[in-house]
Formats: structure tokens, sequence, C-alpha cells
């Protein structure tokens, strides 16, 4: 079925909250968590930063991918914000099918 877990991290719970919903009504993602903040340590233009950020984990399908990659990138604030994706290789098959059914591949305005 394709099912992609798609990872980014939000500074802060307005950001979160509305990148969270923007994928889910536009239906590029079936469902997004919010997860509690989590600190991040990391190296940016050569200073090592440290910030609070809260993780979201998406829900969504290889076909609606290159979509909502875009769009969580012009909804994010950070110059450039962490968007990975991990396939899904195996899951309870009518939650996969759920996932492919609630996903639309452009997604939906």
């Amino acid at each position: 079925m394709d099912t992609l877990l798609v990872i980014t991290n939000c500074p802060d719970e307005e950001v979160a909250n509305r990148i969270a919903l923007a994928l889910v009504e536009e239906q590029l993602a079936a469902c997004v968590n919010l997860l509690p903040r989590v600190q991040s340590i990391y190296r940016w233009q050569g200073a090592v930063e440290s910030a609070s950020e809260i993780p979201l984990l998406c829900k969504s399908t290889v076909a609606a991918y290159p979509a909502l990659q875009a769009r969580i990138a012009e909804l994010h604030p950070y110059e450039v914000p962490e968007i990975i994706a991990l396939p899904i290789s195996q899951g309870l098959p009518a939650y996969l099918q759920w996932v492919a059914n609630e996903v639309v591949a452009g997604g939906r305005a």
C-alpha cells in the first residue's frame, strides 16, 4: 500500500497544530500525532544549537509525499525544516487501508 510515516519537528504548539490540521484537512495525511515537547541538539551554520520542539508523526502515502513535503515546507517557519519519510513495511491491514483511503495523492485544498 506504500504507507509512510513522515516526521517533522515544530518550534511550538501553534505551528504544530496549524501544520497538522492543514495536512489532514487537505487529505495529505490520514492522521497526525503531536508528541510532547522534546529537546533537540543539532549543528546549524557551524554552531551547536539547542531548541525545544514539538514532533509531528504524519501517516501518509508514497503517492501523496511530494505534495505533503511541499505543504510542510510552505507552512513551516524554519529555513530548512526536518522532513523525513520512513516506509511502513508492516501494519494492521485495516489500518493501512484506512490511511490509503483517507489520503489523496495531490491533496485537496
